[in-house]
């Protein structure tokens, strides 16, 4: 098969580029004919994205793989049920622009969305993107997440990434514990965390039941977008209309020791909004909010982070707790107060945070 390039950065990188594509045309075992680029400075990776999926609706053969270039970062090490999850920056999987530098940004940990952001026609694209994205592109210490389809698609999404490196499935519009089931299934032995999504009344109120689905499971979310829809009424910034639905999703999770993380705040110019919608949040009991810009996360970690005062009443009941089993006495005191073995328990929890926090910032 013959290549005919038209590349904006022909002079730069023009042979390159053909060298690439000659390569994948060869171990594609292409039949004749002519292979038209238009090529806008295209990094390799999506070269070859776009080349694998290209292959596969030619082809009709889902399961072709191009090799993906080399990682230009460490390996993602495996999924930790007891990461920070403050922060997860949400990218579309057909935008290779917005995953370039995302990890610069430093939130807990990235999105690569193959649902909503995603038309239809451009699923298969972006299949092929997210798989080469998470094989090349350095995440730094970011928790790598993909957020699936629901349904059948879903499945084709798992099929087409079985052999990417990420550590958390985000599973959309959960409404029974047999749909995560289900997925549990499917994911077989590898090694995967999973996120439910809450976005119906549905599945709100069988909370409890998704979040004892699976072992999988290490966080609760909301989709409050969609559930407002579902209820027929406004979405508003004080969120008054799901406070029920909120209180309900944190319950279930903190009852079965997951996480309960906030839904995104979709105004990206109200800084103040996202601010007082953090505050009531971390009241309720949310460990973490969805970003959709890279602006938030930084507004995310200051508002969820705990205040001075409680961290260092948290060092000092630690330290007193240390002393006390040093000494090997059960009874736990700070000066002349008794501590109750849930307020040691909420301390050293929140110490752990701010370790593993620190050493993610």
């Amino acid at each position: 098969m013959r290549v005919e390039l038209h590349s904006r950065l022909a002079s730069l990188y023009g042979d390159a580029t053909r060298r690439l594509l000659e390569s994948l045309l060869a171990a594609a075992d292409a039949p004749s004919g002519v292979l038209r680029v238009e090529d806008q400075g295209a990094y390799p990776f999506l070269i070859r994205a776009r080349f694998e999926s290209l292959v596969r609706k030619a082809s009709g053969d889902p399961s072709f793989r191009v090799e993906p270039e080399p990682p230009l970062g460490p390996p993602p090490g495996p999924p930790r049920r007891d990461r920070p999850r403050r922060s997860r920056l949400y990218l579309p999987g057909n935008e290779a622009k917005y995953m370039l530098n995302a990890a610069l940004h430093r939130p807990d940990g990235v999105i690569l969305d193959l649902e909503d952001s995603v038309a239809p026609a451009a699923k298969e694209d972006a299949r092929a993107l997210v798989r080469h994205a998470l094989h090349t592109l350095d995440w730094g210490g970011c928790e790598r997440m993909v957020r699936i389809n629901q349904g059948e698609a879903g499945l084709a999404d798992l099929a087409a990434l079985a052999d990417a490196p990420f550590h958390l499935l985000l599973i959309p519009k959960v409404e029974s514990a047999e749909e995560v089931r289900a997925l549990d299934q499917a994911v077989g032995e590898r090694e995967l965390l999973f996120m439910p999504i809450l976005e119906t009344a549905r599945g709100v109120m069988n909370a409890m039941e998704i979040a004892a689905a699976s072992p999988r499971n290490v966080a609760l979310t909301l989709g409050l977008e969609d559930l407002t829809a579902d209820l027929g009424v406004a979405k508003t910034a004080e969120g008054e209309e799901t406070r029920w639905a909120c209180s309900r999703v944190i319950l279930a999770a903190k009852a079965h020791g997951l996480q309960a993380i906030d839904s995104v705040y979709g105004d990206v110019a109200d800084e103040a909004g996202l601010r007082a919608s953090l505050r009531r949040a971390k009241a309720m009991g949310f460990e973490g909010k969805g970003c959709v810009h890279p602006r938030q996360i930084r507004v995310v970690h200051e508002e969820l982070a705990p205040s001075a005062a409680e961290i260092e009443r948290a060092r000092r009941i630690v330290a007193a707790w240390e002393e006390a089993r040093a000494r090997g006495e059960g009874v736990v005191a700070l000066g002349a107060k008794m501590i109750d073995p849930p307020v040691v328990k909420r301390a050293l929890a929140l110490v752990r945070r701010l370790e593993e926090a620190g050493a993610a910032d």
